[in-house]
């Protein structure tokens, strides 16, 4: 089975308008409210791919009631641990460039992180946990490491898309996969990724302090895979981007949906760059149809 985390889950509520003036009253054009999060995106995506997963984190109040409701769908398991405190709700403003704001999120109580902690005495070799998002502020920074505990102590695999100090801390833990974008790779490193030489040199790097797999996701100008034999490169699909928070998540779910399948690492970076372009390419996370479409364009080479 694979598992989602997603600890500070939220209602994304997004807004269109041709143009957003500050200090002014402003006229939406449309509205629409999507569950968010973004292991939901990728446990989302991977119901898209007919692929069965449960998703674990934190619902409460009317807000968590609401991304329950909607987040009823095939191949998809809700197993969240309900707490006192109000899911959080991000704004998302569409119009000429696109802003967001997104909110904190509720405190978590230890009685409730220690009920969230229960559900990993379920994990077996066979399963994935797939570990993602930021932290709420109520807890420690440390939480990740004892998920990984939980997570190696069961004899699970995992796979984690944070960054900073997080991500350098589980690179030792031998990830199944993990997906920096440019400035996240550079940030982690300390370094400039000037050319693609540099590129290159600190994606394998990934590789060298522990991960099993690493993309690297370059936004407009494709993406890298590492693989502990060699690279590839993802050339660039052209198209209007409309939602690229969602992206990088679905390439995540589209990598590892089709790895754990087929253990084709080649197929699976197919799958996971046209899954990650059909969402940027979608207002909401992308369907099958729009992946299999995305599918035809995708182009990928040796380094």
């Amino acid at each position: 089975m694979i598992y989602t985390v997603t600890l500070n889950p939220s209602l994304d509520f997004i807004t269109r308008l041709k143009t957003l003036t500050l200090g002014e009253t402003n006229r939406a054009d449309s509205e629409t409210i999507f569950p968010g999060g973004k292991g939901i995106n990728v446990s989302r995506l991977l119901g898209q791919l007919a692929i069965d997963n449960t998703a674990w984190g934190f619902l409460g109040g009317f807000t968590g009631d609401h991304l329950k409701n909607a987040l009823i769908e095939p191949h998809l398991v809700q197993d969240f641990t309900s707490i006192a405190g109000n899911t959080r709700i991000n704004l998302k403003i569409k119009a000429t460039n696109e802003t967001e704001i997104n909110a904190t999120g509720p405190a978590i109580t230890e009685q409730e992180l220690a009920m969230f902690f229960q559900k990993f005495d379920c994990l077996t070799s066979h399963d994935v946990v797939i570990l993602s998002g930021s932290v709420p502020k109520s807890l420690n920074n440390q939480v990740y490491q004892q998920m990984l505990q939980k997570i190696q102590g069961c004899g699970a695999r995992f796979v984690i898309d944070t960054t900073g100090q997080q991500l350098k801390e589980a690179l030792s833990a031998q990830p199944l996969l993990v997906k920096p974008n440019r400035s996240e790779l550079a940030q982690l490193y300390g370094t400039d990724l000037a050319t693609q030489a540099d590129l290159l040199r600190w994606g394998r790097q990934l590789i060298k302090d522990g991960a099993k797999h690493a993309i690297v996701s370059l936004a407009g100008d494709g993406a890298l895979l590492f693989t502990q034999q060699t690279q590839y490169f993802a050339k660039p699909i052209k198209g209007q981007v409309q939602n690229s928070a969602g992206a990088g998540d679905s390439m995540i779910a589209g990598f590892i949906g089709t790895w754990l399948q087929s253990q084709d690492v080649l197929e699976s970076f197919k799958i996971a760059v046209a899954s990650g372009t059909a969402t940027a390419f979608s207002n909401d996370i992308a369907t099958k149809q729009k992946i299999e479409e995305i599918y035809q364009q995708v182009s990928i080479t040796t380094i």
